[in-house]
C-alpha cells in the first residue's frame, strides 16, 4: 500500500509533511488530551519535528520536559536546539557518572547541567534520559511541568513510563513503530496479555488504555531514496505507509574507478543503479561469525573506499565523496560486528561505523552494507525473524544498501513457521518477521550477485 496523491494533482513531499506537522503542532499546543501520538517512519524528520515542538512550546510560555532513551539522543536534540536557537536557555540533566554528557555541550552558553533537577528549574527546556528522570520525584519540584516530549517512544517500556508519569500534565509521544522493540534484560512472558505489560512499549500500553488520544504520522521520509521507500514502507509499515522526499534521478552515485569485474564490484555497481544489491554466499549452515560472509562484508566496504565514490544529491548542487563516516555494516549480534571490524582492520579500513541494528537505531549512512540476520542459520529464531532488526538494518541509507547473505532463507522461513506461543490478550504484531523477510528477499533477489570468493 502506498500513498496515492492527493486530488487534482501529483504528490507533493515538502507540502504533506508541512501539513502533517502543523496539525500536530495544533494538537499539542492547543489540544485538550492529555496525549498526543506520532508515528514517524525512517527519516522522517523525527528529531526536526521534537526540536521545533520544543520552541514553540518553550515561546508559548510553556516551560517543558524532554525524555529520550539514551544519553547519545539527549545530547544530540541539546545540540540541535542550540544550532536552531542559541539564546533559548536548556537545562541537560545528567547523571554522576564520569563523563556522562558529549563535551561539546560545554561550549554552549545557553545550556545549564546539572546532576539535580532543582538546580534547572526556571529554563524553557530541561531534557534527561527516561532513567534520569525516574529519579526525580513530584515533591522536589515546585510543580510538574505542564508539558513533556518524548522522543523515541517506541524504544521506552511502559514501566519507565510509568516512572516518570507523574511529572507531567500532557505529553508529546514521537517515536518510529517499525523499529526495535524496547530492550528488557529479563524474560517477560510473566507479564504478556496483562494489562500493564511493563515490557511492552510506552506507546502500546498508552494507547491500550486511551485509544481517543490523537494519533498522527508523517508521511514522507528525507533519508530513504525512492528506490527504497516502496519496499520499507510495504514490509514494515503496511499500515502507516510513506513515500520518499526524493524522486527517482534525484540521487546518484557514481565511482570514479571501474569495475574489476569481481562480484564486490558487480554488487556495488548494482546498488548504485538500483539502489539495493544482494551479495549471495552459497547456501551452508555455518558459524555465527561466518568467516567467508565477514570476509565479503570487509572486501566490499574496502571497494567502495577504493572506487572513489561520489554522492549526489538535493543536499547540495555538487557531488560530496563517499569517505569512511557515510558508510556503515550492519550486523544482527556483537561478535559478528567485532568480526567485521577486525577484518576491516586487516584491509586498512578504520573509520567505518559497524554495529548492530539495536545500535545503528537512529542513524544515517550514504551507504550500508548488511549481514542478513539468518544468514548461514539451521533455525529461524524469535530473535532473527524480529520485524524491527531487520527494519533498521535496511533503512539507514540515502543512496544504496547492498545486503550479504547465504542462499536457501527463503527455504528456511518455509521450513520454519512460527511455534510461539500465542498469548490471550497480546496484539499480534503485523508484519510479522516471516513476512517481512520474505518480501524483502524477494525484492533483493532482483539485484543479486553470486559471491566468487
Amino acid at each position: 500500500m502506498q500513498l496515492a496523491p492527493p486530488a487534482g494533482g501529483a504528490f507533493d513531499p515538502g507540502a504533506e509533511a508541512a501539513r502533517a506537522t502543523e496539525a500536530i503542532l495544533h494538537d499539542t499546543l492547543h489540544g485538550t488530551h492529555r496525549g498526543v501520538v506520532v508515528d514517524s517512519p525512517p527519516g522522517a524528520g523525527k528529531s526536526t519535528l521534537v526540536v521545533r515542538a520544543a520552541r514553540e512550546l518553550a515561546a508559548a510560555g510553556r516551560p517543558l520536559m524532554v525524555i529520550a532513551q539514551t544519553n547519545a539522543q539527549v545530547d544530540d536534540l541539546v545540540l540541535r536546539l542550540a544550532e536552531k536557537d542559541p539564546k533559548l536557555p536548556v537545562g541537560r540533566l545528567h547523571s554522576s557518572d564520569p563523563d556522562p554528557y558529549d563535551k561539546a555541550l560545554d561550549d554552549l552558553p545557553n545550556v545549564r547541567k546539572s546532576t539535580k533537577a532543582g538546580d534547572l528549574a526556571g529554563l524553557d527546556v530541561v531534557i534527561s534520559t527516561a532513567a534520569k528522570w525516574a529519579h526525580v520525584k513530584v515533591d522536589q519540584l515546585d510543580a510538574p511541568w505542564g508539558h513533556a516530549i518524548v522522543d523515541e517512544a517506541y524504544q521506552m517500556r511502559s514501566d519507565a513510563l510509568l516512572a516518570v508519569a507523574g511529572l507531567f500534565e500532557r505529553a508529546l509521544f514521537v517515536g518510529d513503530p517499525g523499529q526495535l522493540d524496547p530492550f528488557s534484560i529479563v524474560g517477560a512472558e510473566q507479564w504478556a496479555g496483562l494489562a500493564y505489560d511493563p515490557s511492552a512499549s510506552a506507546v502500546t500500553t498508552l494507547l491500550a488504555h486511551n485509544p481517543e488520544l490523537p494519533q498522527h504520522r508523517l508521511p514522507v521520509s528525507w533519508r530513504l531514496p525512492a528506490s527504497a521507500a516502496p519496499l520499507v514502507s510495504g514490509a514494515f509499515y503496511p499500515y502507516t505507509p510513506f513515500r520518499s522526499g526524493t524522486d527517482h534521478g534525484d540521487r546518484a552515485l557514481r565511482f570514479a574507478v571501474a569495475s574489476d569485474g569481481s562480484a564486490a564490484d558487480r554488487v556495488i555497481d548494482e546498488a548504485a543503479e538500483a539502489g539495493w544489491g544482494l551479495l549471495e554466499l552459497p547456501a551452508r549452515n555455518t558459524p555465527r561469525t561466518d568467516p567467508e560472509a565477514v570476509g565479503a562484508l570487509a572486501r566490499v566496504v574496502r571497494r567502495l573506499l577504493d572506487r572513489g565514490g561520489a554522492a549526489t544529491s538535493e543536499r547540495g548542487p555538487g557531488p560530496a565523496p563517499l569517505t569512511a563516516d557515510r558508510i556503515a555494516v550492519g550486523t544482527a549480534h556483537r561478535d559478528q560486528a567485532a568480526a567485521v571490524r577486525a577484518a576491516l582492520a586487516d584491509l586498512g579500513v578504520r573509520d567505518v561505523t559497524v554495529d548492530t541494528a539495536n545500535r545503528l537505531q537512529g542513524r544515517e549512512y550514504d551507504v550500508t552494507v548488511v549481514l542478513h540476520p539468518l544468514s548461514g542459520r539451521p533455525d529461524a529464531t524469535a530473535f532473527h525473524l524480529e520485524t524491527g532488526r531487520l527494519c533498521v538494518l535496511t533503512s539507514r541509507h540515502r543512496h544504496a544498501c547492498i545486503v550479504v547473505c547465504r542462499a536457501g532463507v527463503d527455504t528456511l522461513l518455509d521450513d520454519h513457521p512460527s511455534t510461539e506461543p500465542v498469548q490471550l490478550g497480546v496484539t499480534v504484531k503485523f508484519p510479522d518477521g516471516w513476512e517481512a523477510n520474505h518480501a524483502v528477499l524477494a525484492r533483493l533477489a532482483e539485484h543479486r550477485v553470486r559471491w566468487s570468493g
